[in-house]
């Protein structure tokens, strides 16, 4: 059974050279192509790939558009971007719209086929090099989830008052003031909506900060 491709880029050139580097593969057939985001949503319509390599930089509507409208409509079909957009605007943008691959359009064409049968298996795949952004993106947001937002030193000043320092021995240890020790004890408190050192000292048990 071979896999049905629909190509969306706008320019010729970059189609032509998907059709030669694919039309070798005897799994995969190209069943059309356009330059267009309308005529791609009527193409999905009409021809109703398994997959679909799509561009952004579209000139009527934007690829992360017409991704979204095609995972509303037909959310069985695969999509994949092929782009030259390697910022994590649009890779988010696209993630966000449902796209299950993205890859540059520097990408060495065995990296394409593998995005192209990873996906048709029901897989993800992502570039090397905008994954790693995908992860960081996940370890930033688990870390602020985890503390609320609290910066660094708040974190550190926060474990010591759990453990019972007093504002003059948190002073010492950090070679700061006592009065910035007490600003950021304040910070801390409004930021966690916390009222006593009692509440304090359980959200860090909570929290992992300490234990018991």
């Amino acid at each position: 059974m071979t896999t049905r491709l629909l190509l969306v880029d706008d320019h010729r050139v970059v189609r032509s050279g998907l059709r030669l580097l694919l039309d070798n593969e005897v799994d995969l057939t190209i069943v059309g192509e356009t330059g267009t985001g309308q005529e791609a949503l009527q193409l999905v319509e009409q021809l109703q790939p398994d997959l679909v390599l799509m561009d952004i930089g579209l000139p009527d509507l934007s690829g992360i558009d017409v991704t979204y409208q095609i995972k509303q409509r037909w959310p069985d079909v695969a999509i994949v971007a092929l782009t030259i957009h390697e910022d994590e605007e649009y890779f988010f943008k696209m993630l966000q719209a449902g796209v299950n691959g993205y890859v540059t359009k520097r990408a060495a064409p065995e990296e394409l086929l593998t995005a192209v049968r990873t996906t048709i298996a029901g897989g993800v795949y992502l570039c090397p090099s905008l994954a790693r952004l995908l992860v960081q993106d996940y370890l930033s947001g688990e870390r602020s989830d985890k503390l609320d937002g609290l910066t660094e030193r708040e974190q550190e000043i926060l474990a010591q008052l759990a453990e019972g320092a007093s504002n003059e021995a948190i002073a010492e240890t950090l070679g700061i003031s006592q009065k910035t020790v007490n600003r950021h004890r304040e910070n801390i408190m409004r930021k966690l909506d916390l009222h006593s050192r009692a509440d304090l000292v359980k959200y860090a048990i909570r929290k992992g900060i300490i234990q018991i």
